[in-house]
């Protein structure tokens, strides 16, 4: 009989199934057509897995680029075809919404090293015919971005009219405007930083740590072997969680309440309901993501420090951008305060750069950017008109 497609073997195959052949739109770029890597070394083949929201314009003048955080993927408003929720940014983008389908074109792709279609470490070495696992080289943010732009070639766009993204998307937002200054109106980096700090290495490093002790790692071959680190991988998920929310965030939600007793058990189950919702948050995780995957984004995040490329002098990252920048922040983030953010915004200052700043009253933490944020939207969407005002398309609502 066939197994149930909610059992852990049926998602297992659904995983692999989608690192490969995605459901999403994919390109392929053969062998003789490879990615240069900061680590120096050229992937190829490769292929990188997108989908797209909306109508492009004749003239090509409408599109945006959706950069997915550390543990999402290129559905930002589709339905996931692993867990088959809703996309993860369905409150930000879609009709009507700040980030208007209806008049916007909208790309999202999965990063390099990602587990959703985009080359990464569950994908099929060619060389060998099983996958990947530790073989693929290290990624970076900025070879992710590498990939993308190869993707906005392929889509034949010379200029996007806008990047936007939260955490290491928003990191991804500011390597685009340094990179590629030339082919980006609008940038709206949000909960960001220019580079990861030591703690913000320290977490990712427990959470890989975790991962690799789990006995079912093997070393990275796990999928060869038909097993999983579940475990390891649950743990890690576990311990990132915590630093999205705030403190505040956690009290208000959980305090100390029990989870469906009365008493204490004097024992090592989840008597809290924070405990029982952090394992919740673990193991469903561990259904769509690929361990090895959460290994080699998180390494990407922590090697990310823009100013090295540029002498260490991050305001030369942006010298003589024509780039109109949003800079967002919140008040709660302690993984990428409202700190982080103005050292950008203070080197976009430096080159007399077009910015504007926005620090959010949320007590909701990191993940207020993923959230029902009134403020937030408010602020992109004006910011989005006044852009598009700006470069001589209509905004939403308005006639062309």
């Amino acid at each position: 009989m066939p197994a149930d497609s909610n059992t852990p073997a049926a998602l297992n195959d659904v995983k692999a199934n989608e690192a490969e052949t995605p459901s999403s739109r994919l390109v392929r770029f053969p062998a003789e057509d490879p990615l240069e890597l900061d680590s120096g070394t050229r992937l190829g083949p490769w292929q990188i897995a997108y989908e797209t929201y909306g109508t492009l314009n004749a003239e090509k003048s409408n599109a945006i680029l959706v950069c997915h955080a550390l543990t999402g993927d290129q559905y930002v408003a589709s339905t996931n075809p692993v867990t088959g929720k809703p996309g993860w940014w369905q409150l930000m983008v879609g009709p009507g919404k700040p980030i208007d389908t209806d008049h916007y074109f909208v790309i999202c792709a999965n990063v390099l090293g990602g587990c959703l279609g985009t080359t990464g470490p569950a994908t099929i070495n060619p060389e060998t015919g099983t996958p990947y696992g530790l073989d693929l080289p290290v990624i970076t943010i900025r070879d992710m971005v590498r990939s993308q732009a190869r993707l906005v070639d392929h889509l034949g766009i010379e200029t996007l009219f806008a990047v936007i993204g939260g955490s290491m998307g928003g990191m991804q937002v500011l390597q685009w405007a340094a990179s590629y200054p030339d082919r980006v109106f609008a940038a709206v980096p949000i909960a960001a930083a220019a580079r990861h700090t030591s703690q913000n290495i320290a977490f990712h490093e427990v959470g890989r740590q975790a991962i690799m002790a789990d006995p079912n790692w093997r070393g990275g071959n796990y999928i060869g072997d038909n097993v999983r680190p579940t475990k390891g991988l649950a743990v890690a998920r576990m311990a990132a969680h915590v630093t999205y929310m705030s403190d505040e965030s956690l009290h208000q939600k959980f305090g100390r309440n029990l989870q469906d007793r009365e008493n204490l058990t004097f024992g090592f189950d989840a008597d809290f309901q924070i405990e029982s919702y952090l394992r919740h948050q673990g193991m469903t995780f561990v259904d769509r993501f690929d361990a090895n995957s959460y290994l080699y984004v998180t390494r990407a995040m922590d090697y990310f420090d823009l100013s090295q490329e540029f002498d260490g002098v991050l305001p030369n990252a942006f010298e003589k951008t024509a780039t109109r920048f949003c800079v967002m922040s919140f008040t709660s983030d302690w993984l990428f305060p409202t700190s982080e953010s103005r050292r950008v915004v203070k080197a976009l200052n430096a080159v007399a750069a077009n910015v504007s700043f926005v620090e959010i009253e949320s007590d909701r933490g990191h993940d207020s950017f993923l959230l029902d944020v009134p403020e937030m939207f408010e602020t992109i969407q004006g910011f989005m008109t006044g852009a598009a005002h700006a470069r001589g398309i209509p905004a939403p609502g308005e006639k062309a």
